[in-house]
């Protein structure tokens, strides 16, 4: 019996909602972790799966998790569904509901297509590379569970380059002595309150910074 298996070669082949259906799986042996690689991101059911030889198995697997090492570059664009998305232009302009999104779900893999939702929207108008994003209404964001993973993982680790940068700008900007201080701060008891202060001046950071992406 032929069995047709379509490998992904990349993460925009993969899907935010089969990551996440991925993420989920626990307490799996190495064979049982295999067999729902493959039925997750090459779509095959189980009962086919036992048709593979086994060294395909062990190369399928080791192929799919090397995508998951991959750090692509932002992705400003993609087509999904036949709609185009754009990801936000304007982050110095960004609303104060669109931050409670994003900062209250771009580190929850359950809901993260909420926050993907703020940053990808889709195009009304293009003028060449520059295009305008439909406004940001919130609600139901499920749809954005059929993107592809390159510009969920690629945005995650833009905003981490971005906070590293900041802090690297802030600290950069301190004295010895300051520096020392912050540090003390930062490390005693009641530190939470050192890090809000942190935060705070980071946030100070972005707004002088006036951040965009055009």
């Amino acid at each position: 019996m032929k069995v047709e298996l379509i490998i992904p070669n990349s993460l925009n082949e993969i899907t935010l909602g089969q990551y996440q259906e991925y993420i989920k799986l626990d307490k799996l042996t190495e064979t049982e972790l295999a067999y729902k690689m493959i039925e997750i991101f090459c779509g095959l059911k189980a009962d086919h799966i036992r048709l593979l030889k086994a060294k395909d198995v062990q190369d399928i697997v080791a192929i799919i998790s090397v995508m998951f090492e991959d750090k692509p570059s932002l992705v400003h664009t993609f087509k999904m569904n036949g709609i185009e998305y754009g990801f936000i232009n304007n982050l110095d302009e960004m609303s104060f509901g669109e931050y409670i999104d994003l900062d209250t779900f771009i580190g929850d893999w359950d809901n993260i297509e909420k926050a993907m939702a703020v940053l990808y929207r889709p195009i009304e108008l293009r003028k060449g590379s520059r295009y305008h994003i439909k406004e940001y209404g919130g609600g139901d964001a499920d749809h954005l569970k059929d993107m592809p993973l390159d510009a969920v993982m690629s945005s995650i680790l833009f905003f981490y380059n971005l906070g590293n940068e900041l802090c690297q700008v802030m600290m950069n900007s301190l004295t010895e002595e300051e520096d020392k201080n912050l540090q003390e701060y930062l490390n005693s008891e009641g530190s939470g309150v050192g890090t809000q202060a942190f935060m705070l001046s980071l946030n100070q950071i972005l707004d002088d910074l006036k951040i965009s992406l055009n």
